[in-house]
């Protein structure tokens, strides 16, 4: 009798579109993307961090910005990638439905002789990224705060609030915007976590017994992951639940809901990757920002700009 060959796999990920607030819209004012520069680190010796600066059109260097820095930088901004964050920024801004806010986009840590991190290739194999995203100590912390700071505060205006600045990542990116928080939550106070490596590569897994066990941090999140994420799977077909990406991030979702913490999650059927999380960002991005300042002045001049025409007297 002849075995049946079983069928193949779904990619689960084709059921995840972006949507229009992840495209470029006409009559939407566009920001500008500066960059790359490139930042020394002492955190890390010897290495340094390749980033670029979004400027949104509505940005006043007189008023403090809000400010969002995105881990793996250059995925997050492929024209053609799967998050493309700069048009859901330019569109969210216009639209009063997120602060006018600075971004920042940022790769891991590389030595002068390592190639930069692409949209393809984001640097686990070329680059310091498995240390600096997975380890949950504070240097990559001190690397945000200490060395990426104050050169932004430089340049922009950018507030001082801590409810005003966020952190953002895929992945093991998504764990290494959670540490920075967990480190620094007088720094920064949102998380946008999309497959967050919250697992046993460098003790991601311990996250959730972390939170039960410590005092309860002022910090907002936003889980997404798929059931179809890494699974734990070993090629002998041995499970693994500390490398089971969605099984840790509900133990996340556990934890931060038991402890009180201000949480929003979803779970789909999306893989392991930014197509169910990257058409998801705008509706996190909302989320997050839910409380941003709000004009009711009937003479607000950016308020009117958005009203109709009036019609021409006949």
């Amino acid at each position: 009798m002849l075995a049946q060959a079983s069928a193949p796999a779904v990619n689960t990920d084709m059921y995840y579109k972006l949507g229009p607030d992840s495209m470029a819209q006409d009559g939407v004012p566009k920001g500008v993307i500066k960059g790359p520069f490139q930042l020394p680190s002492e955190a890390y010796p010897g290495t340094l961090h390749d980033y670029s600066v979004y400027v949104p059109a509505q940005y006043d260097p007189a008023v403090p910005a809000a400010l969002m820095i995105w881990q793996d930088g250059p995925a997050m901004i492929a024209p053609e990638g799967d998050a493309r964050v700069q048009n859901v920024l330019d569109n969210l801004i216009y639209r009063r439905e997120i602060p006018v806010m600075i971004a920042v986009f940022i790769s891991p840590g590389r030595r002068p002789d390592q190639p930069s991190p692409t949209p393809r290739e984001w640097g686990d194999r070329t680059t310091n990224r498995p240390t600096e995203y997975n380890v949950l100590d504070d240097r990559y912390a001190k690397v945000i705060t200490d060395e990426l700071m104050p050169v932004l505060n430089k340049e922009y205006n950018i507030s001082k609030d801590p409810e005003q600045r966020g952190l953002a990542g895929a992945s093991s990116g998504a764990i290494a915007a959670f540490t920075v928080a967990w480190h620094r939550p007088d720094q920064f106070r949102k998380i946008l976590s999309i497959v967050g490596s919250f697992v046993d590569l460098r003790g991601g897994h311990k996250y959730p017994d972390l939170i039960a066990a410590s005092e309860k941090k002022p910090l907002r999140v936003f889980l997404v992951d798929g059931r179809n994420d890494n699974r734990g799977q070993r090629p002998g077909g041995e499970y693994n639940q500390n490398r089971d990406w969605f099984y840790q991030n509900v133990r996340m979702m556990k934890a931060l809901s038991a402890k009180g913490y201000d949480l929003n999650y979803s779970w789909g059927i999306g893989r392991h990757g930014q197509k169910q999380g990257g058409a998801m960002i705008p509706e996190m991005m909302r989320w997050l920002w839910r409380d941003h300042a709000v004009s009711t002045d009937v003479n607000d001049t950016v308020e009117r700009s958005f009203r109709a025409p009036a019609k021409p007297k006949e």
